[in-house]
């Protein structure tokens, strides 16, 4: 009976502990949820262990260790190639661009140059007539020299005799004629003269005008295939993106997975380090928006509310106007230097958001606008990085344009504000923001328009 009892004491003591191990493991499920926060996906708690499925805890967590670095790495090497096809619709987009804006220049081109054609064809007609006027004059001359007296075969030896005897006519014919006469052949000579003129430069000009026809021609062509090629990676981009995220999900299940069998207080702590490490850079990233948005609002015409400032020649005139509007939604082709402009269709990914019906900005058209008091910028970033004097990244100052790019191009622009801190459009989707200085793929310089 003692050992009954005993055995039924026993019986009650471990009851009694698995109750306290359960409040011990409660409460300290609720101090993590504690550190983490309401705005964290916490994963659910784990089971309070006894010593002895501690001690196989561990022995468990040494085991997967390396499945979860692997699956760590597998994770990042998605996230990068998300990134990596992101910055190559990017760059496809800024080279649309770039091929709209040298179709503009072109089509500028031929028409100034056909415009000059006409003039020179207008001059040449008026070359034609004067000739004709002059022709008159010399009918009138010969009637009114036959009408006093003189006689054509005169003329005749005045122009193609050579003895002395025709010299002596020709003198006498002079004499004759008055100075007036003598100008209506002048001016036929000179009106012949300018015709040639005329006409010469009328040929030139169209051939101008046709070269600068075909260049018109030849970038429309280039953008039209820049177009499809955007288009194109945009859709491979799309389909990429699904089959990533997909993967993402599912590589973050198994990550879960293998994690939820560490068992034990140790197991469900390093679980939850390793989430924060892997979700620090979302949270990171949501806190700012949450900050712009309680401090900057999104009014899709005003920046917020808050006026615009005066285009000026100063840095802190650049950097005033390009914080005031953030929060402006993203416009693929938005943006001039009076403000936020609807953006333009991209056929891919802009047009997937909608940018055609927005009003904003994309990253050139931001600076366009920042600079607008300082210099009209093209509404390309390749040309926008030449825009200015280049100066290293570790020279880099307030007031600065930095660029994203590679040998293909450049893809993306900011303004950086010191500090470690930009201001950007950053894509379709999203809005004008200010965040930290990315340094993966940044060129190797900065364009410094100021100073």
């Amino acid at each position: 009976m003692r050992i009954r009892r005993g055995s039924a004491s026993g019986a009650r003591r471990a009851a009694t502990g698995a109750r306290r191990g359960l409040v011990v493991g409660t409460f300290a499920v609720v101090a993590l949820y504690g550190v983490a926060g309401t705005g964290l996906a916490v994963p659910p708690p784990p089971p309070n262990p006894s010593d002895s499925e501690l001690d196989s805890s561990k022995a468990a967590a040494s085991a997967k260790a390396g499945e979860v670095g692997r699956l760590t790495n597998q994770l990042a090497q998605a996230e990068q190639k998300l990134g990596s096809l992101q910055d190559d619709v990017e760059l496809k987009q800024e080279q649309a661009m770039k091929a709209l804006v040298d179709l503009q220049t072109a089509q500028d081109a031929a028409s100034q140059a056909d415009q000059d054609a006409q003039s020179a064809r207008r001059e040449s007609d008026a070359a034609a007539g004067a000739i004709e006027k002059a022709r008159e004059d010399l009918k009138k001359f010969a009637a009114a020299s036959f009408e006093q007296g003189s006689t054509v075969g005169s003329i005749s030896a005045y122009l193609t005799s050579d003895s002395p005897k025709d010299l002596l006519a020709r003198a006498q014919l002079l004499d004759s004629i008055g100075g007036s006469r003598l100008n209506a052949l002048d001016r036929l000579e000179q009106a012949q003269t300018d015709k040639s003129n005329k006409d010469s430069a009328a040929r030139k000009a169209l051939e101008v005008a046709q070269e600068k026809q075909q260049a018109a021609t030849r970038a429309k062509s280039g953008a039209d295939a820049a177009q499809a090629a955007a288009v194109s990676a945009q859709q491979a981009q799309a389909a990429q993106n699904t089959q990533l995220e997909s993967d993402k999900s599912a590589v973050e299940q198994q990550l879960y997975t293998a994690q939820s069998k560490v068992n034990g207080l140790q197991g469900q702590r390093q679980r939850y380090q390793d989430w924060v490490a892997q979700k620090q850079r979302e949270d990171e990233e949501r806190a700012r928006q949450a900050a712009l948005k309680s401090g900057g609002g999104h009014s899709s015409s005003g920046g917020g509310g808050r006026p615009s400032p005066a285009a000026g020649s100063s840095i802190e005139a650049v950097v005033a106007r390009a914080l005031s509007k953030l929060g402006l939604p993203y416009a693929w082709g938005g943006g001039n230097g009076s403000g936020p402009t609807r953006g333009i269709r991209d056929g891919g990914v802009a047009d997937s958001y909608g940018d055609y019906r927005k009003i904003g900005f994309d990253c050139s058209g931001l600076m366009i606008y920042a600079f607008a008091g300082v210099r009209a910028l093209p509404h390309y970033s390749g040309y926008q990085y030449t825009a200015g004097r280049h100066v290293r990244l570790s020279q880099m100052r307030r007031g600065d344009m930095l660029f994203w790019g590679g040998s293909g191009g450049i893809h993306h622009v900011a303004l950086y504000l010191g500090n470690g801190q930009m201001v950007e459009a950053p894509q379709s989707g999203s809005r004008v923001r200010v965040t930290s200085v990315r340094y993966g793929g940044i060129m190797p310089y900065a364009t410094r328009l100021i100073g």
